[in-house]
C-alpha cells in the first residue's frame, strides 16, 4: 500500500437500533493533512472515529479506504496499570527492538526519565502523553485522536497542543481530531469540519498563519462563525467575546 494514501469515506451510514446516528456521509482526508471534527453531543463524532479506527466494523456497503497503519488516542490514556510506561508504550509491537522504539518515542514526548516508571505515578498530562508515544511508535499514516486533552487543565492543554503539533510536523500522519472545543480546532487544525445529526454541515479550511493566537482577527472571526454553525445564538457569542 501507498504510504501517502488519502483516506476516503463513501457512503456510511451507521444505525444503532432504529436511530441512524451517520447518514450518507463522505468524507476524504489529504495525506499529511491536520482535520478537526466539531460536533455537539450525539452528532456522530466518535462513531465516525471508531469505525475509521477499526473499533467498530464499517458496514458492507460503505467504502472506506485507509492508510495501512493506523493509531488512535482517546480522552482517556488507558494505561495498563501492571506493566512499566515503556511496556505500555510498546504493547504489541514485533522484533526484538521494541523496547529500544518505545524509549525513543517516550523521549520525543518528553518522558525519558519515566520510562520504568509505573502509570500510577504519572500525572494526567504525563500519561497522555504516554498514550501519544503509544500511538507515535507504530509510526501511523493516520493519526486519531478522540478528544485526548479534555480532562486535561489548561496549562497542560496548551502544552500538549503545542506538542502535538511539533509531532505532527516532525512525522506528518493524516491527523484528524474529535473535539467540543472550537478554541482548540481553530488553534490545531488547518481543516475544520462541522458535523451535525451525523452529516457534514459545514467544511471550513483554516487559513490563519501559525503560530495562532486567540486575540488575532482571523481567529475571532473563525470561532465566531463556527460558534454559529454550531447553534450558539450571536448574542451570547458577543457576551463570549
Amino acid at each position: 500500500m501507498s504510504e501517502k494514501r488519502k483516506v476516503s469515506v463513501r457512503g456510511l451510514t451507521r444505525r444503532f437500533g432504529s436511530n441512524t446516528v451517520l447518514h450518507n456521509l463522505n468524507l476524504e482526508l489529504e495525506p499529511g493533512s491536520f482535520t478537526a471534527l466539531l460536533g455537539r453531543s450525539g452528532s456522530g463524532k466518535t462513531t465516525l472515529l471508531r469505525t475509521l479506527a477499526g473499533l467498530d466494523p464499517a458496514p458492507g456497503d460503505a467504502g472506506i479506504d485507509l492508510p495501512d497503519r493506523v493509531a488512535a488516542v482517546f480522552q482517556e490514556p488507558r494505561l495498563l496499570p501492571w506493566k512499566r510506561i515503556w511496556a505500555n508504550v510498546a504493547l504489541g509491537l514485533p522484533g526484538a527492538d521494541a523496547k529500544a522504539r518505545a524509549e525513543r518515542a517516550l523521549g520525543e514526548v518528553g518522558l525519558s526519565r519515566h520510562h520504568e516508571a509505573w502509570p500510577a505515578t504519572l500525572s494526567g498530562g504525563e500519561a497522555q502523553r504516554a498514550a501519544l508515544a503509544r500511538a507515535l511508535v507504530r509510526e501511523p499514516r493516520l493519526l486519531l485522536l478522540d478528544e485526548p486533552f479534555a480532562a486535561l487543565d489548561a496549562l497542560t492543554r496548551i502544552r500538549m497542543h503545542a506538542l502535538v503539533l511539533e509531532l505532527w510536523r516532525a512525522h506528518r500522519p493524516t491527523t484528524l481530531i474529535v473535539t467540543h472545543d472550537v478554541d482548540e480546532a481553530v488553534l490545531l487544525a488547518d481543516r475544520v469540519l462541522v458535523l451535525d445529526a451525523g452529516r457534514i454541515a459545514a467544511d471550513i479550511p483554516v487559513e490563519i498563519p501559525r503560530p495562532r493566537s486567540h486575540g488575532d482577527a482571523g481567529f475571532v472571526a473563525l470561532r465566531r462563525r463556527l460558534l454559529g454553525e454550531l447553534g450558539v445564538e450571536a448574542d451570547v457569542i458577543r457576551e463570549a467575546a
